[in-house]
């Protein structure tokens, strides 16, 4: 048996797990102000608060060491069901098609497809219509790239992307994240079946009204402010409510926030992780928030081996000794 095999099949030997779920908003921007050697365009700088929120998040998944990030992408739009990424390896040119100017990034990223088959199989019996891309010459979307970026430039994570289908803006606003919640349910169950120990990824912006005009130096800084007062506000009760661990009062508000910001979360990844992790009533840390042409967006962490007492939980427990 090879390496890959037998790390294969040790991994499907024992539960998987989702150890941590991250908001990991992806304005092109944030990579543009990072100039980092995969994008052409270079910048000087900006949107720091954002950028170095994201270094937090870096730290903690080199410290959890999963086996896969797994990120639901608002711009990999699909009609027809819920797609996931299954092919070994993905490499080409992402350009963003709003901002050319900011993002023309070379992507180079493995995916994982025994998870991809498996969270595949699992939306199918929750009664979704669930789908493989399978085309080897497929573009990735920049949402996709960019918070898989953010989150570990260094790409030595394997990864798994799922498209969002495009019912939140064709049916209801409850039959809509219905269907996330579903396949929240069912990636969880492919991560603890294929013996995975995975992060989540999100990416969503928070309030998504924005400006149609951008600076002469997109990154100087003097000219970015939330699109306005109401929206700001709103972005303030949403993150209160992932502060304080009120995931019940978040999904209830949800609705209303999404109406009346355009709320990115429409598109579905913020339920889809929050149902995979079993909503949990657990304190978030929020690790910055900033604007980006006018939109709200915050780099929030749920730690799941950190549950909301503060102690490890029992996977975590083994090396703890207790006083007799």
């Amino acid at each position: 048996m090879d390496s890959h095999s037998a790390a294969s099949e040790e991994k499907t030997q024992k539960t998987g797990r989702i150890l941590a779920g991250f908001l990991a908003p992806h304005p092109p921007h944030l990579v543009y102000g990072e100039n980092p050697p995969q994008n052409k365009p270079k910048s000087q700088g900006g949107w720091e608060n954002l950028r170095w929120a994201y270094d937090h998040c870096r730290a903690k998944i080199k410290a959890l060491k999963p086996d896969v990030i797994l990120v639901h992408s608002p711009h990999w739009q699909t009609v027809v069901g819920h797609h996931v990424l299954r092919v070994p390896k993905l490499s080409g040119l992402s350009v963003d098609p709003i901002f050319p100017h900011l993002f023309q990034y070379r992507y180079n990223m493995e995916i994982d497809v025994e998870l991809a088959d498996a969270c595949a199989e699992e939306a199918s019996r929750e009664g979704l219509i669930a789908k493989k891309m399978t085309n080897p010459n497929f573009r990735v979307d920049y949402g996709t790239i960019v918070s898989l970026h953010m989150l570990n430039p260094d790409w030595d994570i394997p990864v798994l992307g799922i498209s969002a289908n495009n019912s939140p803006y064709y049916f209801a606003h409850d039959y809509a994240q219905e269907q996330m919640i579903k396949l929240g349910e069912a990636t969880r169950r492919a991560i603890e079946k294929t013996g995975r120990r995975a992060i989540l990824a999100a990416s969503n912006t928070l309030s998504h009204l924005h400006f149609d005009r951008e600076p002469d130096i997109p990154e100087d800084m003097s000219r970015e402010y939330v699109y306005s007062f109401d929206q700001y506000q709103w972005d303030m009760k949403v993150i209160d409510l992932m502060r304080q661990g009120k995931t019940d009062e978040l999904m209830a508000v949800l609705p209303e926030f999404m109406e009346k910001t355009a709320a990115e979360v429409k598109a579905g990844s913020l339920v889809w992780m929050l149902a995979a992790m079993g909503f949990p009533p657990l304190p978030a840390q929020v690790h910055g928030y900033g604007s980006v042409i006018g939109t709200g967006n915050a780099v929030v962490e749920w730690d799941l081996t950190r549950p909301a007492h503060g102690l490890p939980d029992s996977a975590d427990r083994e090396a703890i000794v207790c006083p007799t």
